[in-house]
């Protein structure tokens, strides 16, 4: 694994870099939006994200080039004896530096964050289409315990 990995909640200046991230990725290169300026609606869910003390945008770091985020909502439950979960989303590593650690480095820093925030299950979805995703996070214990499904609300491309 490389050396030299930092990882920090982002900052609206990394933007452009994190939507650049979700570009590069087979579904996010027909759903979202790469213009300059952004649109208005990614810096309007930005502050969303930051206000809100249960979620984090974190990013990861290599000699100060960005090449890793995710998203992460710590959310209470009244299931599991009233415990938290940690709900894990947008996971991505820049192709240039994919399969060489950085990806489990970051999924098991924010299991961290979880542990510390008193979470007891860990959770998040991948496309069924994602098998290299799939078997990614099998290696690093989750199961496919459950069916995820989705209801689109207006047209999201």
């Amino acid at each position: 694994m490389l050396t030299n990995l930092s990882i920090r909640r982002g900052e609206e200046k990394d933007l452009p870099q994190i939507i650049g991230l979700l570009i590069e990725d087979e579904f996010g290169s027909t759903r979202e939006n790469f213009s300059d300026p952004l649109l208005p609606s990614y810096h309007k869910a930005f502050q969303a994200i930051t206000s809100d003390q249960n979620q984090i945008l974190l990013v990861v770091n290599h000699n100060e080039e960005l090449i890793g985020t995710c998203h992460l909502t710590f959310m209470p439950s009244l299931s599991f004896k009233g415990s938290w979960r940690l709900n894990l989303e947008n996971v991505h590593v820049t192709k240039k530096f994919q399969n060489q650690g950085i990806g489990t480095w970051m999924i098991q820093q924010a299991i961290t964050m979880g542990k510390e925030k008193g979470c007891k299950i860990v959770q998040l979805t991948t496309n069924k289409k994602r098998f290299l995703s799939k078997t990614f996070y099998e290696k690093l214990g989750f199961t496919a315990s459950h069916e995820g499904m989705k209801l689109y609300l207006e047209d999201a491309l």
